[in-house]
């Protein structure tokens, strides 16, 4: 299966991206003809709006891109992820019949999150997770899908939303929960809170908050996130779900660090 497939069966963009530098220095090992086959033939098979902010940025200073050609592939990838969704989707929707595939999504192994940083006069981010109402009714029975990872504090953190049973173990519901990737010792009190957009208003309205001290490889998070079946939440009149996509937003705040 090719890179430029939509069905290509890979962790994130990033790691795209990373396989196809690996193999451009493998192949051209003289830099000004790994620059010229980068520029003008590899680089459209690496969706760069699908790439994180974090790896967007080494991508600016990485030398095996002429600078131009790097400085406007962050920057296009920038300005779509700070689209508005509809703009978003007439943005995929007219590359859809062309050979062109880079605002089209893959099938990732983990879900792309947007995430807005922030660090004063507390170190926050704000993160948000869209999933498609498809991929939610595939959860069912004890499914999770996770997020891309993103970073508070230099540590790396998730999010993952369960098909699992509510706390009394009587019905099916949706989980969502935060983890703290397994690297380094360093402990992180956090406060957290859920939100989702909700009908009528589209708005986010908060489901969940809580702190939590976390160390490497632990999560927390509420197995009921909506206080409603798991039926009730996947409906055709659901309140959840806004033109078939369900919108979550967690925000995170560190407290301490030690």
């Amino acid at each position: 299966m090719s890179t430029n497939s939509d069905d290509l069966q890979i962790a994130s963009e990033d790691a795209v991206y990373d396989f196809v530098l690996k193999w451009a220095r493998a192949q051209y090992p003289k830099l000004e003809d790994r620059r010229e086959v980068l520029g003008s033939h590899l680089a459209q098979y690496i969706r760069f709006p699908y790439m994180t902010c974090r790896k967007l940025k080494k991508v600016l200073t990485c030398n095996d891109f002429d600078q131009d050609v790097a400085s406007k592939l962050v920057l296009e990838a920038l300005f779509y992820k700070a689209d508005a969704p509809y703009r978003q989707r007439s943005l995929a929707a007219e590359e859809s019949a062309t050979s062109n595939r880079r605002f089209i999504e893959r099938a990732y192994k983990y879900r792309p999150v947007k995430v807005v940083e922030f660090e004063l006069p507390r170190q926050q981010c704000v993160v948000y997770l869209d999933l498609k109402r498809e991929e939610c009714v595939n959860l069912f029975p004890s499914g999770r899908v996770y997020s891309q990872a993103f970073h508070l504090g230099g540590q790396g953190f998730f999010l993952s939303a369960h098909c699992n049973m509510d706390q009394q173990s009587s019905f099916h519901c949706l989980g969502l929960f935060l983890g703290m990737q397994e690297k380094g010792s360093a402990s992180f009190a956090v406060d957290y809170e859920f939100a989702a957009r909700l009908k009528p208003t589209e708005e986010f309205v908060c489901k969940y908050k809580g702190n939590y001290t976390f160390t490497g490889g632990k999560a927390v998070g509420y197995r009921n996130l909506f206080a409603v079946p798991w039926t009730s939440f996947v409906a055709e009149d659901s309140i959840y779900f806004i033109n078939g996509i369900l919108h979550l937003r967690a925000e995170l705040t560190i407290r301490l660090c030690s």
